[in-house]
């Protein structure tokens, strides 16, 4: 039963030290190294450098952003289980069998260093080690199953862990936050990084992914009436690290004067290739902190169709829409700019500029990659002519409401894009920041405020009112809802949504209410096309009924696959799933 088990937990030395390809002119040059003898391969600090490349290929990306439990939430209209709460109990889950792999592979490293002649030479892939064992066990395993077992050497067919209990919750989070301390300890500040070796794991990225930890983990507690000294000590954690990348002044909100308010857009998009108006290239964007390097054209790492090409087009929500803010500073239900959904293009204006380049207007001409439909951003007849036809909304869509983030405009082929995907940006951490300092003392001020959420609002909404507690007060806002919105609105489309929705508590609540789309009756949707789709009774699109959406209290956590359970008896079941 031992050896069975332990295929899920050991790797052979020569597939732990495979590199995940990167492209030739990528700023971080992960060389794959093949078939070693591992008896002479640990002798040298490069050699520690080579295996911990390996482990960049763990992070979070476009083929795995939201394809673990993390997909499906109340602002698209993704229909799979997740979102549903119609998932159910496996007998092989790859993310969790994965997940321990990955932890060997780390802790093979973290062994090899105990006995290295020179420890202040590889004291940097220590450093790296323990923080993708930390973001292993927080992303991929406890954000999805709670507490778990915790490996923290190599196992052999006789070591305890393999037929040991699950580790608390509260045991779990504290070896990932030790684990991170550890790494920020001995990890180079991002201005000491060489320019050969940037995309690397910073002292500042160690930090905002600590702050991103400590926020969802105190926030999972204070929701479920946790012990106010522990959750409290958490939030001050997030709130002490996100502060220190803050006033680092490392990192900058992406907003080259040339794009004006469209530099959200095109940050996303943004390649070594001309993908913007303005020929700016990647090197100009000091916001990503943490990110997953792809280079145009490299055939061996590529971005999935479904993101590059597939993005353009996709399903959001109703909820989705009206989550943006008037011109005004205020919600859809009390601006004075006249909100109306008469006209399909009428809810686009006078709205936050981020609705418009996050989402695409009925009508509106569009670009992306293919031969006959991409721009050269010469402003000439020929762009025009190139475009795709005035965007139809329901073109294989389910909502009216879609997405324009991911796609590219230029033309290259499909999955060969070079846009780097972001695991940890700056504007984030503003959010993060924010939200921390509210929760703890149940209020923030307007200097952290603008400290902080207001740098992102006003990236592409210089017009727009700052929040203020003044305007929250005058205009009968709440000021948790405010926050929780700008990072719905910001950080849409990044794989944040699910893990919001359960660490504030309320999954149980917004996934159980049915998907809308446009109102269609009385609108201009109705007399332009036929063939309605579903209505409600108050005429609006039905995507998803709430019939077909049963999220319950079992489904804030996954099952554990049912063949580790029958290896190990004692490692129990998630509540529910029993």
């Amino acid at each position: 039963m031992k050896k069975q088990l332990l295929k899920y937990l050991t790797v052979l030395v020569g597939v732990m030290l495979t590199v995940a390809p990167f492209g030739c002119d990528d700023a971080l040059d992960l060389e794959p190294l093949d078939r070693v003898s591992d008896a002479t391969y640990w002798e040298d600090a490069v050699q520690f450098k080579l295996a911990a490349n390996n482990f960049y290929g763990y992070l979070r990306t476009f083929n795995n952003g939201n394809g673990d439990g993390h997909s499906g939430t109340d602002l698209g209209a993704d229909r799979g289980s997740f979102a549903r709460g119609t998932n159910t109990v496996v007998s092989n889950d790859d993310n969790y069998n994965n997940a321990y792999r990955w932890i060997r592979n780390v802790n093979y490293l973290l062994d090899k260093a105990t006995a290295f002649k020179s420890p202040d030479a590889i004291k940097v892939y220590v450093a790296e080690a323990k923080f993708f064992r930390a973001y292993i066990y927080f992303d991929k395993l406890l954000t999805s199953y709670g507490g778990v077992i915790l490996i923290k050497d190599v196992l052999t067919t006789s070591s305890p862990e393999l037929t040991t209990t699950r580790s608390t919750r509260d045991e779990t989070i504290d070896f990932i936050i030790q684990d991170l301390e550890e790494a920020i300890a001995d990890l180079p500040v991002e201005s000491t990084i060489a320019a050969a070796d940037k995309g690397r794991v910073s002292k500042q990225a160690a930090q905002a992914f600590l702050g991103r930890v400590c926020l969802y983990e105190g926030t999972w507690q204070k929701f479920r009436n946790g012990d106010v000294t522990r959750y409290n000590a958490l939030l001050d954690k997030a709130i002490s690290n996100t502060d220190a990348v803050i006033t680092s002044n490392t990192y900058a909100l992406f907003k080259p004067a040339a794009l004006g308010d469209s530099a959200l857009k095109y940050m996303f998009i943004l390649e070594n290739q001309k993908s913007n108006p303005a020929g700016i290239t990647k090197t100009a964007n000091q916001e990503y902190i943490l990110a997953v390097r792809y280079e145009s054209n490299n055939l061996l790492r590529t971005i999935p169709n479904q993101i590059s090409f597939g993005a353009l087009g996709a399903d959001m929500s109703r909820l989705m829409a009206d989550m943006y803010l008037c011109s005004d500073g205020l919600p859809i239900d009390k601006t004075t700019t006249g909100f109306s959904r008469t006209k399909m293009t009428s809810e686009y204006q006078n709205r936050d500029h981020r609705m418009r380049y996050y989402m695409m207007i009925p009508g509106y001409p569009y670009w992306q990659n293919a031969t006959n439909w991409h721009i050269n951003w010469d402003w000439s007849t020929a762009d025009l002519a190139n475009a795709r036809p005035p965007h139809n909304p329901w073109s294989n869509d389910i909502t009216g409401y879609n997405n324009q983030q991911w796609a590219a405009e230029r033309q290259v082929p499909n999955s060969q894009e070079g846009y780097d995907y972001p695991v940890i940006r700056l504007a984030e951490i503003y959010l993060n920041y924010a939200e921390a300092l509210y929760e703890r003392n149940g209020t923030i001020g307007d200097a952290d405020l603008d400290k902080s959420l207001n740098l992102v609002r006003s990236r592409v909404n210089a017009a727009m009112p700052k929040l203020t507690n003044t305007f929250v007060s005058t205009n009968g806002l709440d000021m948790r809802e405010e926050i929780r919105r700008e990072r719905a609105v910001e950080l849409q489309g990044e794989g944040f949504r699910m893990d919001d929705l359960k660490r504030w508590y309320i999954a149980h609540i917004e996934l159980t209410k049915p998907v809308l789309g446009v109102r269609w009756a009385g609108t201009e949707f109705a007399t332009k096309y036929t063939n309605p789709p579903a209505l409600t009774a108050d005429g609006d699109v039905l995507a998803d009924p709430a019939s077909e959406r049963k999220f319950t209290e079992k489904n804030y956590l996954i099952p554990i696959p049912t063949n580790q359970i029958q290896l190990n008896p004692n490692l129990a079941q998630n509540p529910g799933w029993e």
